[in-house]
């Protein structure tokens, strides 16, 4: 069996991804991560299974010899966060931009197969018409955005110039157990969930009712692996969303339904770069790419709260809290 590579494995969406290639029928996998943002922990039932290699992506020299020979390679390593790149945009264009193309030329040079690429739906930007699809003109709002869409554009072209098959997958506000909540910029649900179980307001940017396709991170690794298979799909770019679109205010509303609490959220002012409305249109991934989400918004939020709430992620939270 051919080997397979994922970059920011020790991540929160890479890891899940790693679980699911395993669970797959992958013998090992090779994970990539300078744990800038990735965590040993995320692995560490499968760390048996897995050779980690601490590595930065920007480094050609020490990434060609891991990748070389490789059967699929899920580039995932990024700064994932549109409000840290706007507060701090060098590190953001280094890793997101520059790590990427270093990535794509140790896969060409390495004769990696096929390399399948986490985009992200930022590069839309706000839309008059909902939902999005994948013929729209990208219209960014953040440098993170056009970093994304820089390293779909990279995809593209290494495709039609250099015959490396690509598959760039734009992720809509992917959520699920292990995401990290310690960070301001963390993803909304993650930090919803820390503060239901503190018991506590959150922070709401804006009026709440900016709304998001959120998708279980299980839908998104099937996806993945899909696109990996896929045949007659070099260059392509595909939604990688499940299709519906939930408020922030309804979201923590649920969350307050499951824990049966009521907290008011605390509502602040909104943040440059984010977009208002986001829910992707998946008719072309179900039809290239056989996409079929299993989740839906609830189910996957009941199962995330529950992972959350077991006694070990208690303390993690409670720990992350304090330092």
């Amino acid at each position: 069996m051919t080997r397979t590579v994922v970059t920011g494995g020790a991540g929160f969406i890479g890891s899940a991804l790693v679980r699911g290639l395993l669970e797959d029928g992958a013998p090992r996998v090779t994970v990539i991560d300078n744990l800038l943002t990735g965590h040993l922990e995320n692995l560490e039932e499968v760390r048996d299974r897995v050779d980690f290699h601490e590595v930065d992506i920007r480094d050609y020299d020490a990434i060609l010899p891991l990748i070389h020979g490789a059967g699929t390679v899920f580039h995932l390593a990024a700064i994932p966060s549109v409000p840290r790149s706007i507060a701090d945009p060098v590190p953001s264009h280094e890793v997101n931009i520059d790590g990427t193309f270093q990535v794509l030329r140790a896969c060409l040079d390495g004769r990696a197969a096929r390399v399948v690429y986490a985009a992200s739906s930022s590069a839309y930007g706000d839309t008059e018409v909902l939902p999005k699809v994948e013929s729209m003109a990208p219209n960014p709002l953040s440098p993170y955005a056009l970093q994304k869409l820089t390293g779909e554009y990279y995809m593209r072209i290494f495709a039609r110039c250099y015959g490396l098959e690509t598959v760039s997958l734009r992720f809509f506000n992917v959520f699920g157990p292990r995401q990290d909540p310690s960070s301001p910029y963390s993803g909304v649900l993650s930090l919803f969930i820390r503060a239901i179980l503190e018991r506590r307001a959150p922070t709401i940017h804006g009026d709440g009712e900016q709304s998001r396709d959120f998708t279980y991170v299980d839908d998104v690794v099937g996806l993945l692996i899909k696109a990996a298979r896929a045949p007659g799909v070099a260059g392509r770019v595909f939604n990688a969303g499940n299709g519906g679109r939930i408020t922030l205010n309804d979201a923590w509303r649920l969350l307050q339904e499951f824990e049966g609490v009521e907290i008011a959220p605390v509502y602040g002012p909104s943040r440059p770069g984010d977009v208002r409305d986001s829910q992707a249109d998946t008719a072309l991934a179900m039809e290239l790419l056989g996409h079929q989400p299993r989740f839906t918004f609830p189910e996957g939020l009941r199962l995330t709260l529950d992972w959350f709430k077991r006694p070990p992620d208690i303390v993690r939270l409670k720990s992350a809290t304090a330092s």
